[in-house]
């Protein structure tokens, strides 16, 4: 927990503490030998809790000299002394500041520690005791390395408080009120167990360095625990002040009682004491208010006292001063309870306590990796919360062994603490032992302190707890957080704190699916018009593809796919199938990329097969994309047996499914019109690694989707410039390539290009042949007159990307004419035949022929602008 009852004596900046260089109990001011300078310098450990004076060793020196150093003097000595005496004195004021609020928290938290009911009515003072002894070994454990923070301050868990009230009077009501003895010594067992249990924890925690583990849970069910814990001491403050005699309880009975004028005269002063710091603390904003105005109470009261000469015994009796009977017992007197009566102990019953136990657990470790980190910003000084673990856990399993209750870093003390000067390792030792010497006093003094300053302090702390859950997080959490955290408060009052805990845990998971089904797993749906493969293609293959290509929808998926979110993936693929969208644009392709999405659970796996099972009643080809089959979305697929469905296809990358498509779309245009060995011998090439299915459909006709690739394919391939028979020209190459890579760009006549043709030399190369490397110098450009070429871009703060080239296309144009370096590597994927225009060759043409030369690169130019907008919107479809 971040703030304490005393967050409202601070001002609201947080200004860091300055370091001091005073982080040991004793300091030498002989400085260290060189090794061990540069030794400690280096190190990120913090300084030693108790420097060993540095021993003088013989020096040396370049000389054969050996030089004998005296002893010290008793004056050199005493002056080595100076800075730990100084450090101590300037420590005072916070060692006083902190045992106040040891003193206020103690007697505050200490007599509530157990319920003032049935056989624990009494036990007040052994709650104070315990408050004690656990602040004690905790201060110490602190102070001698335990945390990074030189001026820590240690205290008990006073949040864990309802959790001993649950654990006492269960523990009362299982073994029997009539024998107090044991239910006395089986509480303190069970105490104790929650303090071993917690530091084992803290202490394993740290060690395998899983304390980042912690920060995952929920911060808004810690809020609502904390908010709980507000109320349940709010309810306590009117126990305490009106000294209820059967505790608070939700009755009509209980609320009569209060009202009672005996029992409203008592609590009404504390409410308005707890109330009344408040202006206070905006009047003033020093650290010692907070600890001035409690200590004040009691002078005040005592003056009113003695001005009206009331006797302290007729207080006692009226409940206005604690009455502690015949139980002014030492300090070390709850022990007794550990050792006269252990055979009393039951434990049977100790484990039967165990699921609050681990709610209590549950609860206890929560703090520390929230408090740790707050204060390091607040102090401007790194730690490591791995060490702060094992710190916690050394100092609780040491309460536990010693038989008592649970403690940690408390942050707004132990930031008090530096700001008036405590940043020290000695201020931590002092704090200790001035609280061990009020130890050693006893619990005498309580039957002096008035109960309306427990009680105020009780409300002012209970108060603090529910604002901080209910007011100061209403602008930072989300609707169903705040819910969450006003329903676990509520869960926590009206039942107890262990349903509590796991009804927010529970409520926590529903709302977590609730609002992660709300976000959307579809990054984006649109059809391959928009987005097309990095393929090269002649021009008419690209505009016939441009056209058909509204049949392939393309659905782009992220994030993780649940039950929760499934839902509308598979609702967003019905609707591009009912009736009305089906009507407007009938589908051949559904491409599925997934290379976004991070899981899939078996909900959303077998969706994919209903979804496979929809797409197959309309002859849908299925395609996934994105992903490897050995990949956890792979695995999943594969376990409920998608990829063996007919109609399925699998890709590694988006463009490798979209130029797929692309293929299919052309082959089954140029089958319905001639077999595949005439397609192939007319010059049409087909990029890509992977299988092609058979085609389509056997003709193009009766069907939608069929009459549309056949209207456009009849529409552009029948165009003469966009012819892709050789024989449609009655001239050879490489005329009839270049006609393929320009004709889309305006009519080419043979009478003024033909002469082109010497310039132009026939290559012929194969498979696995590599034409470039990436940053090589041009040296030509290649008209592809067969076969397929692919290019492969490497950048140096991305990954790569590859391009293919088909028959009917230009490589290596845009570097070629520019003059520079090559900016892929391009590779023969199929044998081809190219047609070579060398730099020379076009040097020449310019000199014999310029406005032939002129014309070329215009041309050029203008397919090179294509075909590169056409590979930036593959790429941009990588996103």
């Amino acid at each position: 927990m971040l703030s304490r009852s005393r967050t409202n004596s601070r001002d609201g900046a947080t200004e860091p503490v300055p370091r001091r260089d005073e982080n040991a109990l004793v300091e030498d001011s002989t400085p260290s030998p060189p090794h061990i300078s540069e030794a400690a310098s280096g190190s990120t450990e913090t300084t030693p809790l108790i420097s060993k004076p540095s021993i003088p060793h013989l020096s040396h020196s370049h000389s054969s000299h050996t030089t004998i150093l005296k002893p010290k003097t008793r004056a050199q000595t005493l002056r080595s002394h100076i800075p730990s005496v100084q450090s101590a004195l300037q420590a005072i004021p916070a060692v006083i500041l902190g045992l106040l609020l040891n003193i206020l928290d103690g007697v505050s938290y200490g007599m509530i520690t157990f319920p003032a009911v049935g056989v624990f009515e009494g036990l007040g003072g052994t709650g104070v005791s315990m408050f004690f002894v656990t602040a004690i070994i905790s201060q110490l454990v602190y102070t001698f390395g335990g945390s990074g923070f030189a001026g820590a301050n240690g205290t008990m868990m006073i949040e864990v408080v309802p959790f001993f009230h649950i654990l006492a009077l269960d523990i009362q009501e299982k073994v029997g009120a009539d024998d107090p003895k044991a239910v006395i010594a089986t509480t303190m067992a069970a105490f104790a167990l929650s303090s071993i249990l917690t530091g084992l924890t803290f202490f394993i925690l740290g060690v395998l360095n899983l304390g980042v583990l912690i920060g995952f849970f929920p911060r808004h069910i810690l809020v609502g625990c904390i908010g709980g814990v507000g109320i349940f001491l709010v309810e306590t403050g009117f126990e305490v002040s009106a000294t209820l005699t059967g505790g608070f309880e939700h009755t009509l009975p209980t609320l009569y009682s209060l009202f009672e004028l005996h029992n409203f005269v008592r609590w009404l002063p504390a409410l308005i004491l707890a109330f009344g710091l408040r202006p206070v603390n905006k009047r003033w904003h020093h650290q010692l208010v907070f600890p001035a105005y409690f200590l004040t109470i009691p002078i005040i009261f005592y003056i009113i006292i003695a001005i009206a000469r009331i006797d302290i015994s007729t207080l006692r009796e009226a409940g206005w001063v604690f009455d502690m009977g015949d139980r002014s017992e030492p300090w070390w007197w709850f022990y007794t309870y550990f050792v006269l009566d252990f055979k009393k102990t039951s434990f049977k019953v100790l484990w039967q306590t165990m699921p609050t136990q681990f709610a209590l657990l549950f609860f206890n470790i929560l703090h520390p990796p929230l408090n740790v980190p707050a204060l390091a910003v607040s102090l401007d000084q790194d730690v490591d919360t791995n060490r702060e673990l094992v710190g916690h856990g050394y100092s609780n399993l040491l309460a536990g062994l010693l038989g008592s209750v649970p403690n940690y870093l408390v942050y707004v003390n132990t930031l008090m603490f530096y700001r008036v000067g405590g940043g020290t390792r000695i201020a931590g030792f002092l704090l200790a032992l001035f609280t061990g010497i009020l130890l050693v006093i006893g619990t005498a003094p309580i039957g002096f302190i008035p109960i309306m300053v427990v009680g105020a302090l009780i409300f002012v702390l209970g108060f603090d707890l529910i604002k901080e859950a209910i007011w100061d997080t209403r602008n930072k959490t989300s609707r169903f957080e705040y819910i969450t955290i006003i329903s676990i408060m509520i869960c926590m009052t009206i039942w107890d704190f262990v349903i509590g805990v796991l009804f927010g845990i529970v409520v926590s998971c529903i709302f977590f699916v609730v609002q992660n089904s709300q976000a959307n797993s579809i990054r984006g749906v649109y059809t391959a018009e928009s987005a097309v493969s990095a393929v090269r293609r002649p021009g008419a293959q690209r505009a016939y593809i441009r056209e058909v290509a509204k049949q392939t929808v393309i659905m782009k998926l992220q994030g993780h796919l649940f039950f929760g979110t499934i839902t509308q993936v598979e609702g967003r693929i019905r609707q591009l199938l009912d009736a009305s969208s089906w009507a407007q644009n009938p589908i051949r392709f559904l491409v599925v990329d997934l290379s976004l999405v991070q899981g899939v659970d078996l909900s959303s796996a077998e969706a994919f097969m209903r979804v496979q099972r929809l797409l197959s009643g309309r002859h849908v080809i299925f395609v996934l994309c994105g992903f490897e089959v050995g990949s956890e979305v792979g695995n999943a697929l594969e376990n409920v047996e998608l990829f063996r469905q007919d109609g399925v296809e699998l890709f590694g990358t988006l463009n490798e499914a979209l130029e797929w498509t692309e293929n299919v779309y052309l082959k089954s245009w140029l089958l319905s019109k001639k077999n595949e060995h005439q397609a192939k011998t007319h010059g049409i090439s087909f990029s890509g690694r992977h299988h092609l299915p058979s085609p389509l459909a056997e003709s193009m006709e009766n069907s939608p989707r069929r009459s549309h690739m056949r209207d456009v394919g009849t529409r552009i391939f029948s165009n003469p410039t966009g012819s892709t028979d050789p024989d449609a020209t009655p001239h050879g190459e490489p005329f009839q390539t270049l006609l393929k890579a320009f004709s889309s760009y305006g009519p080419l006549d043979p009478a003024i290009y033909r002469p082109l043709i010497p310039y132009f030399t026939r290559v012929a190369v194969s498979e696995g042949e590599v034409i470039w490397r990436q940053g090589e110098p041009s040296d030509a450009l290649y008209l592809i007159q067969g076969g397929v070429l692919r290019a492969s871009y490497r950048f140096a703060a991305s990954p790569g990307f590859e391009e293919s080239m088909v028959a009917g296309t230009i490589a290596g144009e845009l570097s070629a004419i520019s003059g520079t370096t090559r900016n892929a590597t391009v590779v023969v994927e199929r044998d081809a035949i190219l047609w070579r225009l060398g730099m020379e060759d076009l040097k020449r043409l310019e000199d014999e022929r310029p406005e032939l030369a002129r014309e070329l690169i215009r041309f050029i130019l203008k397919t090179a602008k294509v075909d590169y907008d056409i590979l930036i919107a593959a790429l941009a479809a990588r996103q």
